[in-house]
């Protein structure tokens, strides 16, 4: 699931100094009649893709390339094509690497082509802003890609240990408060076979991918708006992680470490012993084998009575050194919002549709699991936020708070306490981030 997720998390920085005026070389592409696209995905991406360009290709009289990779792979092998001038004329970029792309000349203004081509009415807006830069702030301004997919990052309940227990299915439209939240899990985590050892738990959450969801309902942030000053040295930040913390410590609804280094959450989820677990929809296709039902609720709410999680996304951007760019922003566009293409996709599993009304017909017309597939639209409309390294010229502060927190997370330390220290910490990247924007 990790590598997965790595794409909405901002961990796609090349340093600048490797890419800056690599842009004057020619595409991998090379000939005009030829465009090469590079990704990162599975097989049956590939399968899809593969199908979607064949279209384009008789469409368009062109040949299209594919350059596939792996997850782990695609950062190295880019940032090596760049850093060689041989970059693909369209290819994955994450909202996380844009600035430093704009900045050095490597991927290509594209807004003039979208906008003439493209109802945007249609097309969910959180997947565009997150690909606008203007210069200073990311989400608004010139597009420098189009979004690949949207990935909401839901909470998925094991509806077979709810029946089992006896406990009434959670609302699809009113979330738990975090008290509700504590109880049931309390009730779900359980020594099943009697042998006097847990084997079931309420929960098993990862604090780099759920933590996000409680500070944010809880009124705390990373930033401010301007994204110039760390704040997770806020009351409310530190109420959130202290509540993260504490479901180990106090509660003890999720397995100990001694049980998550045995095995992890995640494959304890897939075997039915845990209760609530993240789910996007890249998990869709693996979770139609689990040998119980299973559906979504939106996320447990803090004080602000509002429920909040992220939304992952990749986009496809253009290289501004194509020597068929016109055409290369042509199949971008394409792949992001043509509808046989986005069925291609739909069909592998592995996305929501990027087109609204395609998304509105899956919901209602699609039988797999989970039934409440709503949930994945209301976070793409109204409940999910960019990862905060996505909206900063680097991740490197916002991946500071992570190094040093597992001391809270075993209740050696307080979540308050912890966050005083590492805030000027974080600030200080920030900072630097900043400078090496030119922003500040």
């Amino acid at each position: 699931m990790k590598s997965r997720i790595l794409a909405g998390a901002g961990v796609l920085a090349l340093a600048t100094a490797t890419i800056t005026g690599c842009s004057s070389g020619a595409a991998a592409g090379g000939d005009s009649d030829t465009l090469t696209f590079m990704f990162r995905g599975s097989d049956a991406e590939k399968a899809a893709y593969t199908a979607a360009i064949e279209q384009f290709e008789k469409d368009n009289d062109v040949t299209v390339k594919i350059i596939m990779t792996t997850a782990d792979e695609y950062s190295t092998k880019l940032k090596a094509a760049i850093t060689g001038k041989q970059i693909p004329d369209v290819f994955y970029v994450d909202p996380g690497s844009v600035q430093a792309y704009v900045k050095s000349g490597i991927i290509k203004d594209i807004t003039k082509d979208v906008e003439a081509s493209v109802d945007l009415d249609n097309v969910w807006q959180y997947g565009v802003d997150s690909y606008r830069f203007d210069g200073a702030l990311m989400g608004q301004g010139a597009i420098y890609a189009m979004p690949k997919d949207v990935g909401p990052f839901s909470f998925g309940y094991n509806k077979t240990m709810f029946e089992a227990a006896g406990i009434p299915l959670p609302s699809v439209d009113e979330p738990y408060t975090w008290d509700e939240f504590i109880d049931v899990a309390k009730k779900l985590t359980l020594d099943t076979d009697g042998d006097g050892v847990l084997d079931q738990w309420g929960t098993g959450l990862n604090v780099q991918w759920n933590l996000q969801s409680f500070v944010w309902s809880n009124g705390g942030d990373w930033l401010n708006d301007d994204r110039t000053e760390v704040t997770v040295d806020s009351p409310e930040f530190a109420e959130a992680l202290q509540f993260f913390a504490d479901m180990q410590n106090v509660a003890q609804v999720t397995p100990s470490v001694t049980d998550a280094q045995t095995l992890d959450t995640y494959q304890r989820w897939m075997q039915g012993e845990i209760g609530f677990f993240p789910v996007g929809p890249w998990d869709v296709p693996t979770y139609e084998t689990l040998d119980f039902d299973w559906d979504l609720i939106p996320y447990p709410v803090g004080s602000t009575g509002e429920t909040a999680t992220w939304v992952g996304t990749l986009g496809i951007a253009v290289a501004e050194s194509s020597k068929n760019a016109d055409l290369a922003t042509k199949l971008a566009i394409y792949l992001s919002t043509d509808e046989t293409a986005q069925q291609s996709l739909v069909d592998a599993g592995v996305q929501v549709p990027n087109l609204k009304d395609m998304a509105d017909t899956w919901v209602a017309s699609a039988t797999l699991p989970p039934a409440n597939k709503q949930e994945f639209l209301d976070i793409v409309n109204d409940d999910g936020r960019a990862l905060p390294a996505n909206t900063t010229y680097s991740a490197e502060w916002y991946d500071e708070l992570f190094k040093n927190i597992q001391p809270v997370l075993d209740g050696k330390q307080t979540a308050a306490d912890y966050l005083a220290e590492v805030q000027p910490r974080m600030q200080e990247l920030l900072d630097k981030a900043n400078a090496d924007a030119g922003i500040g």
